[in-house]
Protein backbone atom coordinates (compact mmCIF):
# COMPACT_ATOMS: atom_id res chain seq x y z
CA UNK A 1 0.00 0.00 0.00
CA UNK A 2 1.03 3.59 -0.67
CA UNK A 3 0.50 6.28 1.93
CA UNK A 4 -1.62 9.29 1.01
CA UNK A 5 0.34 12.54 0.83
CA UNK A 6 0.24 15.20 3.47
CA UNK A 7 -0.38 13.34 6.73
CA UNK A 8 1.94 14.71 9.38
CA UNK A 9 3.75 12.40 11.69
CA UNK A 10 3.36 9.01 10.00
CA UNK A 11 6.45 8.26 7.96
CA UNK A 12 9.76 9.47 6.60
CA UNK A 13 9.41 10.83 3.07
CA UNK A 14 11.91 8.27 1.77
CA UNK A 15 9.52 5.38 2.36
CA UNK A 16 6.57 4.75 0.10
CA UNK A 17 5.47 1.18 0.72
CA UNK A 18 3.48 0.14 3.77
CA UNK A 19 3.22 -3.55 4.66
CA UNK A 20 0.06 -4.71 6.37
CA UNK A 21 0.35 -7.79 8.54
CA UNK A 22 -2.61 -10.21 8.34
CA UNK A 23 -4.15 -11.40 11.58
CA UNK A 24 -2.13 -14.41 12.67
CA UNK A 25 0.42 -13.91 9.85
CA UNK A 26 3.81 -12.29 9.64
CA UNK A 27 5.77 -10.03 7.32
CA UNK A 28 9.45 -8.94 7.35
CA UNK A 29 8.62 -5.57 8.80
CA UNK A 30 10.67 -2.68 10.12
CA UNK A 31 9.19 -0.62 12.94
CA UNK A 32 10.13 3.05 13.00
CA UNK A 33 10.12 4.57 16.47
CA UNK A 34 10.29 8.19 15.36
CA UNK A 35 7.91 9.63 12.77
CA UNK A 36 8.57 12.75 10.73
CA UNK A 37 6.14 14.93 8.83
CA UNK A 38 6.03 14.67 5.05
CA UNK A 39 6.16 17.81 2.97
CA UNK A 40 2.92 18.81 1.30
CA UNK A 41 2.28 21.26 -1.52
CA UNK A 42 0.85 24.40 0.07
CA UNK A 43 0.36 28.02 -0.79
CA UNK A 44 2.24 30.37 1.47
CA UNK A 45 3.15 33.99 1.25
CA UNK A 46 6.85 34.66 0.92
CA UNK A 47 8.38 37.38 3.07
CA UNK A 48 8.84 39.58 -0.01
CA UNK A 49 5.09 39.51 -0.64
CA UNK A 50 4.22 40.67 2.84
CA UNK A 51 5.56 44.20 2.64
CA UNK A 52 4.56 46.28 5.59
CA UNK A 53 3.37 43.37 7.71
CA UNK A 54 4.54 42.74 11.21
CA UNK A 55 7.37 40.44 12.23
CA UNK A 56 8.39 39.79 15.82
CA UNK A 57 6.32 41.78 18.29
CA UNK A 58 8.16 43.95 20.79
CA UNK A 59 6.89 43.12 24.28
CA UNK A 60 8.21 44.29 27.62
CA UNK A 61 9.49 41.63 30.04
CA UNK A 62 7.13 42.96 32.72
CA UNK A 63 4.05 42.62 30.49
CA UNK A 64 5.03 39.13 29.41
CA UNK A 65 5.69 37.95 32.97
CA UNK A 66 2.38 39.38 34.18
CA UNK A 67 0.36 37.71 31.41
CA UNK A 68 2.08 34.36 31.89
CA UNK A 69 1.43 34.47 35.66
CA UNK A 70 -2.31 34.74 35.15
CA UNK A 71 -2.66 31.85 32.68
CA UNK A 72 -3.60 28.26 33.44
CA UNK A 73 -3.77 25.67 30.68
CA UNK A 74 -5.10 22.24 31.66
CA UNK A 75 -6.45 19.05 30.14
CA UNK A 76 -9.20 16.97 31.73
CA UNK A 77 -8.70 13.20 31.51
CA UNK A 78 -10.96 10.34 32.56
CA UNK A 79 -12.39 6.95 31.72
CA UNK A 80 -15.61 7.09 29.64
CA UNK A 81 -18.74 7.91 31.68
CA UNK A 82 -16.87 9.38 34.63
CA UNK A 83 -18.74 12.65 33.99
CA UNK A 84 -16.00 14.58 32.22
CA UNK A 85 -18.18 16.50 29.75
CA UNK A 86 -20.69 17.41 32.47
CA UNK A 87 -17.84 18.55 34.72
CA UNK A 88 -16.48 20.68 31.87
CA UNK A 89 -19.89 22.36 31.54
CA UNK A 90 -19.95 23.10 35.26
CA UNK A 91 -16.48 24.64 35.23
CA UNK A 92 -17.71 26.92 32.45
CA UNK A 93 -20.83 27.73 34.48
CA UNK A 94 -18.84 28.69 37.58
CA UNK A 95 -16.24 30.43 35.45
CA UNK A 96 -18.96 32.73 34.13
CA UNK A 97 -18.61 31.47 30.55
CA UNK A 98 -22.14 29.97 30.58
CA UNK A 99 -25.40 31.19 32.10
CA UNK A 100 -26.82 27.68 32.16
CA UNK A 101 -24.88 24.42 31.97
CA UNK A 102 -25.74 21.64 29.54
CA UNK A 103 -25.65 17.97 30.42
CA UNK A 104 -24.95 14.87 28.34
CA UNK A 105 -28.06 12.97 29.52
CA UNK A 106 -30.45 15.90 29.86
CA UNK A 107 -33.42 16.58 27.62
CA UNK A 108 -34.17 19.41 25.18
CA UNK A 109 -31.78 22.36 24.94
CA UNK A 110 -29.76 21.31 28.00
CA UNK A 111 -28.62 18.15 26.19
CA UNK A 112 -26.37 20.30 24.02
CA UNK A 113 -23.15 20.33 26.00
CA UNK A 114 -20.84 23.13 24.85
CA UNK A 115 -17.79 20.92 24.34
CA UNK A 116 -19.67 18.20 22.41
CA UNK A 117 -20.68 20.19 19.34
CA UNK A 118 -20.55 17.53 16.61
CA UNK A 119 -23.85 15.93 15.63
CA UNK A 120 -22.56 12.42 16.32
CA UNK A 121 -21.33 13.52 19.78
CA UNK A 122 -24.79 14.88 20.63
CA UNK A 123 -26.53 11.78 19.28
CA UNK A 124 -24.32 9.23 21.08
CA UNK A 125 -23.61 11.23 24.25
CA UNK A 126 -19.83 10.73 24.04
CA UNK A 127 -16.86 13.00 23.33
CA UNK A 128 -15.19 12.20 20.03
CA UNK A 129 -12.89 15.16 19.47
CA UNK A 130 -10.85 17.25 21.90
CA UNK A 131 -12.03 20.83 22.38
CA UNK A 132 -10.40 24.07 23.51
CA UNK A 133 -12.42 26.40 25.75
CA UNK A 134 -10.98 29.72 26.92
CA UNK A 135 -12.51 31.98 29.55
CA UNK A 136 -11.64 34.52 32.24
CA UNK A 137 -12.20 33.76 35.92
CA UNK A 138 -11.22 36.00 38.82
CA UNK A 139 -8.61 37.79 36.74
CA UNK A 140 -7.12 34.54 35.41
CA UNK A 141 -7.11 33.36 31.79
CA UNK A 142 -8.11 29.68 31.76
CA UNK A 143 -7.46 27.44 28.76
CA UNK A 144 -9.46 24.26 29.28
CA UNK A 145 -8.76 21.31 26.99
CA UNK A 146 -11.59 18.78 27.05
CA UNK A 147 -10.47 15.38 25.77
CA UNK A 148 -12.28 12.23 24.57
CA UNK A 149 -12.39 9.45 27.15
CA UNK A 150 -12.97 6.51 24.82
CA UNK A 151 -9.81 4.57 23.97
CA UNK A 152 -10.60 4.61 20.22
CA UNK A 153 -9.95 8.38 20.27
CA UNK A 154 -6.92 8.28 22.56
CA UNK A 155 -4.61 9.55 19.80
CA UNK A 156 -6.43 12.90 19.84
CA UNK A 157 -6.28 12.91 23.64
CA UNK A 158 -2.51 12.26 23.67
CA UNK A 159 -1.89 15.15 21.28
CA UNK A 160 -4.01 17.48 23.39
CA UNK A 161 -2.23 16.54 26.62
CA UNK A 162 1.00 17.66 24.88
CA UNK A 163 -0.43 21.21 24.77
CA UNK A 164 -1.31 21.36 28.50
CA UNK A 165 0.62 22.51 31.57
CA UNK A 166 -1.60 20.71 34.10
CA UNK A 167 -3.80 17.61 34.12
CA UNK A 168 -7.11 17.22 35.95
CA UNK A 169 -7.99 13.56 36.52
CA UNK A 170 -11.69 12.88 36.98
CA UNK A 171 -12.68 9.66 38.77
CA UNK A 172 -16.08 8.04 39.29
CA UNK A 173 -16.51 7.71 43.06
CA UNK A 174 -18.15 4.29 42.63
CA UNK A 175 -15.41 2.85 40.41
CA UNK A 176 -12.17 4.63 41.31
CA UNK A 177 -9.28 4.21 38.89
CA UNK A 178 -10.29 2.59 35.59
CA UNK A 179 -8.35 1.22 32.64
CA UNK A 180 -8.40 4.23 30.31
CA UNK A 181 -7.58 6.61 33.16
CA UNK A 182 -4.47 4.57 33.89
CA UNK A 183 -3.36 4.76 30.26
CA UNK A 184 -3.86 8.52 30.17
CA UNK A 185 -2.04 8.93 33.48
CA UNK A 186 1.00 7.28 31.87
CA UNK A 187 0.96 10.01 29.21
CA UNK A 188 0.56 12.72 31.86
CA UNK A 189 3.49 11.24 33.75
CA UNK A 190 5.58 11.13 30.57
CA UNK A 191 4.83 14.80 29.92
CA UNK A 192 5.65 15.63 33.57
CA UNK A 193 2.38 17.46 34.21
CA UNK A 194 1.23 18.08 37.78
CA UNK A 195 -1.90 16.05 38.53
CA UNK A 196 -5.06 17.36 40.21
CA UNK A 197 -7.79 14.84 41.10
CA UNK A 198 -11.56 15.37 41.33
CA UNK A 199 -13.56 12.39 42.61
CA UNK A 200 -16.93 12.80 40.95
CA UNK A 201 -20.44 11.38 41.33
CA UNK A 202 -20.44 11.45 45.12
CA UNK A 203 -24.21 12.03 44.85
CA UNK A 204 -24.41 8.32 43.94
CA UNK A 205 -23.37 5.33 46.07
CA UNK A 206 -19.57 5.51 46.20
CA UNK A 207 -16.56 3.68 47.56
CA UNK A 208 -15.22 4.74 50.94
CA UNK A 209 -13.10 7.92 50.56
CA UNK A 210 -10.10 6.38 52.35
CA UNK A 211 -10.28 3.38 50.01
CA UNK A 212 -10.25 5.70 46.99
CA UNK A 213 -7.21 7.55 48.30
CA UNK A 214 -5.40 4.31 49.03
CA UNK A 215 -6.06 3.08 45.47
CA UNK A 216 -4.58 6.28 44.03
CA UNK A 217 -1.45 5.97 46.15
CA UNK A 218 -0.92 2.25 45.60
CA UNK A 219 -1.65 2.24 41.86
CA UNK A 220 -0.23 5.57 40.67
CA UNK A 221 2.53 5.86 43.26
CA UNK A 222 1.38 9.44 43.91
CA UNK A 223 0.49 10.54 47.44
CA UNK A 224 -3.04 12.02 47.59
CA UNK A 225 -3.74 15.15 49.62
CA UNK A 226 -7.49 15.55 50.24
CA UNK A 227 -8.26 19.27 49.92
CA UNK A 228 -11.92 18.53 50.65
CA UNK A 229 -13.61 15.62 52.41
CA UNK A 230 -17.13 14.40 51.60
CA UNK A 231 -20.01 14.45 54.07
CA UNK A 232 -21.98 11.35 53.12
CA UNK A 233 -22.52 9.87 49.67
CA UNK A 234 -25.42 8.94 47.40
CA UNK A 235 -28.65 10.72 48.30
CA UNK A 236 -27.08 11.58 51.68
CA UNK A 237 -24.22 13.58 50.16
CA UNK A 238 -24.83 16.99 51.74
CA UNK A 239 -21.49 18.79 51.43
CA UNK A 240 -17.75 18.76 52.01
CA UNK A 241 -15.24 19.79 54.64
CA UNK A 242 -12.56 22.12 53.26
CA UNK A 243 -9.37 21.03 55.02
CA UNK A 244 -7.32 24.04 53.94
CA UNK A 245 -9.92 26.68 54.87
CA UNK A 246 -11.06 24.56 57.85
CA UNK A 247 -14.74 25.10 57.08
CA UNK A 248 -17.81 23.01 56.29
CA UNK A 249 -19.61 23.73 53.01
CA UNK A 250 -23.21 22.46 52.80
CA UNK A 251 -25.05 22.40 49.48
CA UNK A 252 -28.59 22.76 48.24
CA UNK A 253 -29.37 21.34 44.80
CA UNK A 254 -30.13 23.70 41.95
CA UNK A 255 -32.82 22.73 39.42
CA UNK A 256 -31.38 19.79 37.47
CA UNK A 257 -27.89 21.15 38.08
CA UNK A 258 -28.33 23.88 35.47
CA UNK A 259 -27.61 26.73 37.88
CA UNK A 260 -25.03 27.18 40.63
CA UNK A 261 -25.71 25.25 43.84
CA UNK A 262 -26.57 27.25 46.95
CA UNK A 263 -23.87 27.02 49.63
CA UNK A 264 -23.87 27.45 53.37
CA UNK A 265 -20.39 27.97 54.87
CA UNK A 266 -19.75 27.14 58.52
CA UNK A 267 -16.28 28.03 59.76
CA UNK A 268 -15.74 25.25 62.31
CA UNK A 269 -16.40 21.52 62.06
CA UNK A 270 -17.33 21.62 65.78
CA UNK A 271 -19.92 24.41 65.29
CA UNK A 272 -23.16 23.49 67.11
CA UNK A 273 -25.29 24.60 64.13
CA UNK A 274 -24.11 21.49 62.31
CA UNK A 275 -26.05 19.35 64.82
CA UNK A 276 -29.28 20.57 63.23
CA UNK A 277 -28.08 20.69 59.61
CA UNK A 278 -26.26 17.37 59.22
CA UNK A 279 -27.60 13.91 60.16
CA UNK A 280 -26.06 12.79 63.45
CA UNK A 281 -24.28 9.70 62.12
CA UNK A 282 -22.70 11.65 59.24
CA UNK A 283 -21.57 14.43 61.56
CA UNK A 284 -19.96 11.99 64.02
CA UNK A 285 -18.22 10.22 61.14
CA UNK A 286 -17.01 13.53 59.66
CA UNK A 287 -15.48 14.73 62.93
CA UNK A 288 -13.72 11.42 63.46
CA UNK A 289 -12.34 11.30 59.93
CA UNK A 290 -11.13 14.90 60.06
CA UNK A 291 -9.05 14.02 63.14
CA UNK A 292 -7.65 10.91 61.44
CA UNK A 293 -6.71 12.88 58.31
CA UNK A 294 -4.83 15.45 60.35
CA UNK A 295 -2.67 12.65 61.77
CA UNK A 296 -2.01 10.51 58.69
CA UNK A 297 -1.96 12.92 55.70
CA UNK A 298 1.22 14.73 54.74
CA UNK A 299 0.90 18.54 54.37
CA UNK A 300 0.27 19.93 50.89
CA UNK A 301 3.61 20.57 49.19
CA UNK A 302 3.44 22.35 45.84
CA UNK A 303 6.97 21.28 44.97
CA UNK A 304 5.88 17.66 45.33
CA UNK A 305 2.79 18.37 43.23
CA UNK A 306 4.99 19.81 40.45
CA UNK A 307 7.22 16.73 40.71
CA UNK A 308 4.20 14.36 40.41
CA UNK A 309 4.82 12.98 43.89
CA UNK A 310 1.59 14.39 45.37
CA UNK A 311 -1.88 15.06 43.95
CA UNK A 312 -4.47 17.39 45.55
CA UNK A 313 -7.88 15.67 45.72
CA UNK A 314 -11.40 17.14 45.76
CA UNK A 315 -14.70 15.32 46.26
CA UNK A 316 -17.97 16.43 44.70
CA UNK A 317 -20.72 16.00 42.16
CA UNK A 318 -20.38 17.70 38.80
CA UNK A 319 -24.03 16.98 37.96
CA UNK A 320 -25.33 18.74 41.08
CA UNK A 321 -22.55 21.38 41.13
CA UNK A 322 -21.35 20.22 44.55
CA UNK A 323 -17.68 21.02 45.11
CA UNK A 324 -17.10 22.56 41.69
CA UNK A 325 -16.44 26.13 42.79
CA UNK A 326 -14.23 24.97 45.65
CA UNK A 327 -12.14 23.04 43.13
CA UNK A 328 -11.95 25.92 40.64
CA UNK A 329 -10.96 28.52 43.24
CA UNK A 330 -8.15 26.42 44.68
CA UNK A 331 -7.00 25.08 41.32
CA UNK A 332 -6.22 28.53 39.89
CA UNK A 333 -4.23 29.28 43.05
CA UNK A 334 -1.99 26.18 43.13
CA UNK A 335 -1.80 24.96 39.51
CA UNK A 336 1.23 25.49 37.29
CA UNK A 337 1.72 28.54 35.06
CA UNK A 338 2.94 28.03 31.45
CA UNK A 339 6.30 26.28 31.54
CA UNK A 340 9.33 25.91 29.32
CA UNK A 341 9.09 23.50 26.38
CA UNK A 342 11.80 21.17 25.05
CA UNK A 343 12.93 21.89 21.49
CA UNK A 344 15.82 21.14 19.14
CA UNK A 345 17.53 24.22 20.64
CA UNK A 346 17.01 23.20 24.26
CA UNK A 347 14.20 24.30 26.54
CA UNK A 348 12.43 27.47 25.37
CA UNK A 349 11.46 29.76 28.25
CA UNK A 350 7.92 31.17 27.95
CA UNK A 351 9.35 34.61 28.79
CA UNK A 352 11.58 34.54 25.72
CA UNK A 353 10.76 37.67 23.66
CA UNK A 354 10.49 35.72 20.39
CA UNK A 355 7.06 34.27 19.63
CA UNK A 356 6.87 30.52 19.11
CA UNK A 357 4.21 27.82 19.17
CA UNK A 358 3.26 24.43 17.77
CA UNK A 359 0.24 22.90 16.03
CA UNK A 360 -1.30 20.10 18.11
CA UNK A 361 -4.66 19.66 16.38
CA UNK A 362 -6.44 20.30 13.07
CA UNK A 363 -10.24 20.41 12.82
CA UNK A 364 -12.38 20.69 9.68
CA UNK A 365 -15.88 22.15 9.43
CA UNK A 366 -16.15 23.75 12.86
CA UNK A 367 -18.15 26.51 11.17
CA UNK A 368 -20.88 24.91 9.00
CA UNK A 369 -21.37 28.20 7.14
CA UNK A 370 -17.80 28.31 5.82
CA UNK A 371 -16.62 24.67 5.97
CA UNK A 372 -13.07 25.81 6.74
CA UNK A 373 -10.26 24.10 8.62
CA UNK A 374 -8.75 25.34 11.86
CA UNK A 375 -5.21 24.74 13.12
CA UNK A 376 -4.99 24.73 16.93
CA UNK A 377 -1.71 26.37 18.01
CA UNK A 378 -0.36 26.33 21.55
CA UNK A 379 1.57 29.55 22.21
CA UNK A 380 4.85 28.63 23.95
CA UNK A 381 6.85 31.86 24.18
CA UNK A 382 6.71 35.58 23.46
CA UNK A 383 3.60 37.49 22.43
CA UNK A 384 1.55 36.68 19.36
CA UNK A 385 0.04 39.58 17.41
CA UNK A 386 -2.49 39.48 14.60
CA UNK A 387 -0.94 39.67 11.08
CA UNK A 388 2.57 38.88 12.32
CA UNK A 389 4.97 36.98 10.05
CA UNK A 390 6.42 33.73 11.35
CA UNK A 391 8.86 31.12 10.14
CA UNK A 392 7.17 27.80 9.37
CA UNK A 393 10.13 25.65 10.36
CA UNK A 394 9.16 22.46 8.52
CA UNK A 395 8.98 24.17 5.11
CA UNK A 396 11.34 27.09 5.74
CA UNK A 397 8.65 29.46 4.44
CA UNK A 398 7.49 32.71 5.98
CA UNK A 399 3.78 32.79 6.78
CA UNK A 400 1.53 35.70 7.68
CA UNK A 401 -0.88 34.75 10.48
CA UNK A 402 -4.10 36.61 9.88
CA UNK A 403 -7.60 36.07 11.33
CA UNK A 404 -6.46 34.49 14.62
CA UNK A 405 -9.28 33.26 16.86
CA UNK A 406 -9.91 32.65 20.51
CA UNK A 407 -11.62 29.25 20.66
CA UNK A 408 -14.65 28.31 22.71
CA UNK A 409 -15.59 24.84 21.43
CA UNK A 410 -17.30 25.46 18.07
CA UNK A 411 -17.47 29.24 18.51
CA UNK A 412 -14.68 31.65 17.57
CA UNK A 413 -13.80 35.23 18.42
CA UNK A 414 -11.12 37.25 16.63
CA UNK A 415 -8.24 38.32 18.85
CA UNK A 416 -5.37 40.78 18.49
CA UNK A 417 -2.87 39.25 20.93
CA UNK A 418 -2.08 35.98 22.69
CA UNK A 419 0.47 34.91 25.29
CA UNK A 420 2.16 31.65 26.40
CA UNK A 421 -0.41 29.10 27.48
CA UNK A 422 -3.09 30.39 25.11
CA UNK A 423 -4.63 28.26 22.38
CA UNK A 424 -5.09 30.19 19.14
CA UNK A 425 -7.02 29.01 16.10
CA UNK A 426 -5.89 29.83 12.54
CA UNK A 427 -7.75 29.11 9.35
CA UNK A 428 -5.62 26.42 7.73
CA UNK A 429 -5.47 26.44 3.89
CA UNK A 430 -3.43 23.25 3.89
CA UNK A 431 -0.34 25.02 5.21
CA UNK A 432 -0.10 23.35 8.61
CA UNK A 433 0.26 19.77 9.76
CA UNK A 434 0.03 18.34 13.27
CA UNK A 435 3.37 18.83 15.04
CA UNK A 436 4.47 21.90 13.02
CA UNK A 437 6.43 24.64 14.81
CA UNK A 438 6.11 28.36 14.01
CA UNK A 439 8.36 31.12 15.38
CA UNK A 440 9.63 34.65 14.85
CA UNK A 441 13.07 33.62 16.06
CA UNK A 442 15.66 31.18 14.79
CA UNK A 443 14.64 27.84 13.35
CA UNK A 444 13.57 25.40 16.08
CA UNK A 445 11.34 22.35 16.29
CA UNK A 446 9.30 21.55 19.37
CA UNK A 447 9.11 18.01 20.70
CA UNK A 448 7.08 15.77 18.41
CA UNK A 449 3.39 15.00 18.74
CA UNK A 450 2.79 11.25 19.24
CA UNK A 451 1.59 9.17 16.30
CA UNK A 452 0.28 5.61 16.57
CA UNK A 453 0.37 2.58 14.34
CA UNK A 454 -3.15 1.67 13.14
CA UNK A 455 -4.68 -1.69 14.03
CA UNK A 456 -7.88 -1.68 11.94
CA UNK A 457 -8.17 -1.36 8.14
CA UNK A 458 -11.18 -0.87 5.86
CA UNK A 459 -11.68 -0.07 2.22
CA UNK A 460 -14.04 2.91 2.04
CA UNK A 461 -16.20 3.15 -1.08
CA UNK A 462 -18.34 5.89 -2.56
CA UNK A 463 -21.26 4.25 -4.42
CA UNK A 464 -22.38 7.57 -5.98
CA UNK A 465 -19.97 8.81 -8.73
CA UNK A 466 -21.62 12.25 -8.76
CA UNK A 467 -20.37 12.75 -5.16
CA UNK A 468 -16.76 11.83 -5.96
CA UNK A 469 -15.45 15.39 -5.59
CA UNK A 470 -17.01 15.77 -2.13
CA UNK A 471 -15.86 12.26 -1.21
CA UNK A 472 -12.23 13.05 -2.07
CA UNK A 473 -12.38 16.41 -0.29
CA UNK A 474 -13.83 14.80 2.84
CA UNK A 475 -11.24 12.02 2.94
CA UNK A 476 -8.38 14.51 2.43
CA UNK A 477 -9.56 16.89 5.16
CA UNK A 478 -10.32 14.17 7.71
CA UNK A 479 -6.88 12.67 7.00
CA UNK A 480 -5.24 16.03 7.72
CA UNK A 481 -6.95 16.08 11.13
CA UNK A 482 -5.26 12.80 11.99
CA UNK A 483 -8.67 11.21 12.56
CA UNK A 484 -7.60 8.34 10.29
CA UNK A 485 -4.66 7.43 8.08
CA UNK A 486 -5.30 6.93 4.36
CA UNK A 487 -3.57 4.32 2.19
CA UNK A 488 -3.89 3.34 -1.48
CA UNK A 489 -3.25 -0.09 -2.97
CA UNK A 490 -0.29 -0.67 -5.29
CA UNK A 491 -2.77 -2.58 -7.47
CA UNK A 492 -3.83 -0.18 -10.23
CA UNK A 493 -7.24 -1.87 -10.44
CA UNK A 494 -8.08 -1.00 -6.83
CA UNK A 495 -8.63 2.76 -6.66
CA UNK A 496 -10.64 3.02 -3.43
CA UNK A 497 -8.71 4.30 -0.43
CA UNK A 498 -8.02 2.23 2.66
CA UNK A 499 -8.74 3.87 6.00
CA UNK A 500 -6.39 2.84 8.80
CA UNK A 501 -7.39 3.60 12.38
CA UNK A 502 -6.39 2.96 15.98
CA UNK A 503 -9.99 2.06 16.99
CA UNK A 504 -13.15 0.80 15.29
CA UNK A 505 -15.26 3.78 16.40
CA UNK A 506 -13.13 6.06 14.23
CA UNK A 507 -14.67 4.44 11.14
CA UNK A 508 -18.18 5.25 12.41
CA UNK A 509 -17.15 8.84 13.03
CA UNK A 510 -15.69 9.22 9.53
CA UNK A 511 -18.82 7.77 7.92
CA UNK A 512 -21.07 10.03 10.00
CA UNK A 513 -19.04 13.16 9.26
CA UNK A 514 -18.89 12.39 5.53
CA UNK A 515 -22.70 12.38 5.54
CA UNK A 516 -23.29 15.43 7.76
CA UNK A 517 -20.39 17.61 6.59
CA UNK A 518 -19.86 16.55 2.96
CA UNK A 519 -23.19 14.98 1.93
CA UNK A 520 -21.61 11.65 0.98
CA UNK A 521 -22.96 8.18 1.87
CA UNK A 522 -20.19 5.54 2.02
CA UNK A 523 -19.74 1.81 2.59
CA UNK A 524 -16.89 -0.13 4.22
CA UNK A 525 -15.18 -3.41 3.37
CA UNK A 526 -13.04 -4.74 6.25
CA UNK A 527 -9.51 -5.97 5.56
CA UNK A 528 -7.95 -8.86 7.54
CA UNK A 529 -4.93 -6.96 8.86
CA UNK A 530 -4.00 -5.72 12.32
CA UNK A 531 -0.50 -4.19 11.97
CA UNK A 532 1.10 -1.67 9.61
CA UNK A 533 4.88 -1.26 9.32
CA UNK A 534 7.25 0.31 6.80
CA UNK A 535 8.91 -2.36 4.66
CA UNK A 536 12.68 -2.11 4.27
Amino acid sequence: FKQAEGFAGLAPASRAILGLQPSGGSLPLHESKTFYPRSSVVRMQEAAEATGKKGAAVVSPAELAEEIARRRTFAIISHPDAGKTTMTEKLLLYGGALQEAGAVKAKGERRRATSDWMKIEQERGISISSTALQFEYKGMQLNLLDTPGHEDFSEDTYRTIAAADNAVMLLDGAKGLEAQTLKLFDVVKLKKLPLFTFINKMDRPALEPLELLDTIEQTLKVVPFPVTWPIGSGDRFVGVYDRLARKVVLYTKAAAGAKKAEELNIDDVMDERLDELVPEDLLVQLREEVEILEEIVEPLDLEKVRAQKQTPVWFGSGFNNFGVQNFLDKFIEISQTPRGRPSTDGEIDPESPEFSGFVFKLQANMDPKHRDRIAFVRVCSGRFEKDMQVLHTRTGKTVRLSAPSKLFAQRRETIEKAYPGDIVGFVNPGAFSIGDTITTGKKIQYEGIPSFSPEFFNYIRNPNPSKQKNFKKGIDQLREEGAVQVLYSNNDFEIDPVLAAVGQLQFEVVASRLVTEYGVETTYEPLPFNIARWVE
